[in-house]
């Protein structure tokens, strides 16, 4: 049985909490709660997270799907060097992050979701885990012109391969027509009734 990989799971985990956060968050300031400010702070945490989480990071084995524009972030995230590629620093980071919103009723949601997160940032690190970026490898375009070895002679719709056959030069010979028009060998008469 292979080994799970939690740091794709503490990712998506991250992400959505970062999410809810800020959804929370503008709830909270949005109604005026009694502690709002703790609601911009959510805003702020969240999108804080959500910056931080939207890379995917890259897998031991098999392949990584890249998320839509994760490239720019991705050149961002790497300027921190180990401060983002360590799960340790991650996890007690979103842990750190989390606290301040567990005070209001309207971000408790985030901040569980973020504990969680926290956790199995914590779990992967402990399995020796850490980021590293997806490297996306250029694709090599082929010459136009080494890959056509003979432009086709006849336009499209053309018959398959088989039926292509060129006549030999017997038939040729023989008086087989090749092309053009052909006699009908049965006389065709028109006759109306």
């Amino acid at each position: 049985m292979r080994q799970i990989e939690w740091a794709m799971w503490a990712n998506e985990q991250a992400l959505a909490s970062g999410l809810i956060l800020i959804t929370g968050g503008i709830v909270a300031t949005a109604g005026q709660f009694a502690q709002w400010y703790l609601g911009t702070y959510s805003i702020a945490a969240g999108v804080l997270i959500c910056l931080l989480e939207y890379p995917r990071g890259k897998r031991r084995k098999g392949s990584t799907m890249e998320r839509c524009g994760q490239k720019y972030l991705t050149r961002v995230v790497k300027v921190f060097g180990p401060l983002t590629s360590n799960y340790y620093i991650r996890a007690f980071l979103h842990l750190g992050l989390s606290v301040p919103a567990g005070f209001l009723l309207a971000t408790i949601l985030g901040t569980a979701c973020l504990a969680i997160a926290s956790s199995i940032y914590l779990l992967a690190a402990v399995q020796g885990e850490q980021w590293t970026p997806i490297e996306t490898k250029p694709k090599e375009r082929p010459q136009v012109g080494g890959t056509i070895k003979q432009p086709p002679s006849n336009p499209p719709p053309r018959p398959p391969a088989e039926a292509r056959k060129k006549p030999s030069e017997e038939e040729e010979g023989a008086g087989v027509p090749v092309g053009g028009p052909q006699e009908n060998p049965m006389p065709v008469t028109d006759e109306v009734v």
